[in-house]
C-alpha cells in the first residue's frame, strides 16, 4: 500500500462524509473572522435563526479596514467602515466569540495573531474568509480562505463541503543566500514557475532550505501560496515548530501538551507517499526579489531589468502591466525612483521582519520625497519591537510609526499613496490600484522596502553594506 503525504492524512482525520469521489464533508477545528466580512456573516446567521455551534472554536479580530494612525477609534477612512467595526463587536460578543478588537492586546491581522496566540496548531483545520488563510499551514495545519456563506455554514454546523484538492511538493534543497529570504523565494518560485502554477493543488514545501526556515519565514513562504494560485500550503511540523508553540495563549499545557506533541509526531508525509506533482528548486539560485509588474509572477532579481512577453506572460498582459507601472522592456529596476515605501502586513510584518528592516535603517534617512510607513502585524509585535527600541528606529530614520492592522496593504481601509507613485511594498499583491487608484507597487521583502527607502530607489540592501 502506498503512504500517505501529510495532506492525506489530515483529510482522512478530518472526513466526517465523503459526499461523493471527489467531494468531502471536513471538520472544521477553528474559525476566523476579521470585521471586513465577519459581522455580516454573524448577523446572517442570527437572520436566519442559527446559532454558533461552538463558540469557543472562534475567534474573531479587528483588522481589515481599521485605521491605524495613532488614537485611532472606530471611525475610518472607509465610508462603512465604523458600521463593520460596531457589528463585529455586537455580533461577536453576543455569541461569546473570543474578539481581539481594537484596544486588546492581542489585536492584529487575523494570519499574524493566530500563530501568536497558539490559535492555530499543527494537525488542525482552520478557515478564514480571506485568501491568504494558507500563511497558517506554516505550522503544519490544513488551513484556507473560504467566502461569507462557507463561513456561516461552517460557524452553524462546524463543518464545511470541500472539493478534495490535488497534491504538489515543492522540495528547496540547498542552502539561501546571504541577505535572501523567505519572500524572496516565494517570488522566485512565483517567477519560474507562474502565478498558476500550483493552481488546484496543495502544497507541500519540503527540502533543507526549508527546515532551515524559522518559524516567521515560513508563515511568508506559505502565505503567497494563494498568489501561486493553491487551495493551501502547508509544511510538516518539526522541532522547531513544536518550540515555537509552546507555551502560546490557546496552545495545550501539562498533560494535553504531552498529549499533543506525540500526536503531532504522525504530521509528516510518509516516504513511500505519491504527490500528483512534484517541483525542485535550488536554493542557491535565489536572490534577492522585487517585482516590476502587476502580477507577483512578474518579479526579476533586484539587479535586473524588465523582462519581455513570455509563455506565462503573454504579450497583451505584458503590454498592459509595463503601461500601468510605467516602464519599458529592458528598463532597470534599480534606476527606478519611488515616492512611497511601506513595511507591513500578513506577510512580513513580524518582529524579525521589523528587526531585520531596522538593522538597516539604524543612523540612516529615508530620502527626501519619499513617504515611509511602518504598520506592525499585531500589537503583541508593536509592543515587543517598542520594548527593544525599534520604533526609534524607524522614528528616527523617517518612518511613519503606526498601531496594527492590514492598512495599505490594499485600498480598502481607504488610505493610499496616490494616483501614479512608485511604491516598494513588503506586502503580497501588486495588482492594480492594490495600493489605491493608480498605485503602482513593487513586492519585496522588508530589508528591501528598508534600503529602498534610504536610497529614494529601489536598492539592493548590500548597496548600504
Amino acid at each position: 500500500m502506498t503512504g500517505l503525504t501529510l495532506f492525506e492524512k489530515l483529510w482522512r482525520r478530518h472526513l466526517v462524509a465523503a459526499i461523493d469521489a471527489a467531494t468531502g464533508l471536513l471538520l472544521i477545528d477553528r474559525i476566523l473572522l476579521h470585521e471586513r466580512t465577519g459581522g455580516v456573516a454573524l448577523r446572517s446567521l442570527a437572520e436566519a435563526g442559527r446559532s454558533v455551534v461552538m463558540p469557543h472554536h472562534v475567534f474573531a479580530t479587528m483588522d481589515h479596514i481599521v485605521d491605524t494612525l495613532p488614537g485611532r477609534t472606530d471611525r475610518t477612512l472607509m465610508p462603512t467602515g465604523t458600521a463593520f467595526i460596531t457589528t463585529l463587536r455586537e455580533e461577536a460578543n453576543r455569541n461569546g466569540l473570543r474578539l481581539f478588537d481594537l484596544d486588546d492586546a492581542g489585536q492584529g491581522i487575523v494570519h499574524v495573531i493566530s500563530p501568536e496566540q497558539g490559535i492555530v496548531l499543527p494537525g488542525l483545520t482552520l478557515v478564514c474568509p480571506d485568501s491568504h488563510t494558507c500563511t497558517q499551514g506554516a505550522l503544519g495545519a490544513l488551513a484556507w480562505g473560504i467566502g461569507s456563506s462557507e463561513a456561516e455554514h461552517a460557524l452553524a454546523t462546524g463543518t464545511l463541503r470541500v472539493r478534495k484538492p490535488k497534491t504538489m511538493r515543492v522540495t528547496i534543497d540547498g542552502a539561501l543566500g546571504a541577505g535572501v529570504t523567505a519572500k524572496d523565494l516565494a517570488l522566485h518560485l512565483l517567477a519560474r514557475f507562474g502565478s498558476d502554477g500550483a493552481k488546484g493543488h496543495v502544497v507541500e514545501y519540503a527540502g533543507a532550505a526549508v527546515r532551515a526556515l524559522p518559524i516567521e519565514g515560513r508563515l511568508t513562504l506559505c502565505n503567497l501560496a494563494t498568489e501561486f494560485s493553491a487551495f493551501s500550503a502547508i509544511i510538516a511540523p518539526d522541532e522547531t515548530t513544536v518550540d515555537y508553540v509552546r507555551g502560546r495563549t490557546f496552545a495545550p499545557a501539562g498533560a494535553a501538551w504531552d498529549a499533543a506533541v506525540a500526536a503531532w509526531g504522525d504530521l509528516n508525509s510518509d516516504p513511500d507517499a505519491v504527490f500528483d506533482a512534484e517541483l525542485a528548486v535550488d536554493a542557491a539560485d535565489v536572490r534577492p526579489m522585487v517585482t516590476w509588474g502587476t502580477n507577483p509572477q512578474q518579479a526579476v532579481a533586484i539587479d535586473g531589468a524588465v523582462p519581455g512577453p513570455s509563455a506565462r506572460d503573454p504579450a497583451a498582459a505584458h503590454a498592459r502591466a509595463l503601461d500601468y507601472m510605467g516602464l519599458a522592456e529592458g528598463q532597470k529596476l534599480a534606476d527606478l525612483p519611488i515616492g512611497g515605501a511601506f513595511i507591513g502586513s500578513c506577510t512580513n510584518a513580524r518582529l524579525s521582519d521589523l528587526r531585520r528592516a531596522a538593522a538597516i535603517l539604524d543612523g540612516r534617512q529615508v530620502a527626501p520625497g519619499v513617504r515611509a510607513i511602518c504598520v506592525p502585524g499585531s500589537t503583541a509585535v508593536k509592543r515587543q519591537a517598542e520594548a527593544e527600541g525599534i520604533d526609534a528606529i524607524f522614528r528616527a530614520a523617517g518612518f511613519e510609526w503606526r498601531e496594527s492592522g492590514c492598512s495599505m496593504c490594499f485600498f480598502a481601509g481607504g488610505e493610499s499613496f496616490g494616483p501614479g507613485e512608485r511604491v516598494i511594498s513588503s506586502t503580497n499583491r501588486n495588482f492594480e490600484s492594490r495600493q489605491g487608484p493608480g498605485t503602482r507597487t513593487h513586492l519585496a521583502a522588508p530589508e528591501v522596502v528598508a534600503a529602498s527607502a534610504i536610497a529614494g530607489r529601489i536598492a539592493d540592501p548590500a548597496e548600504l553594506a
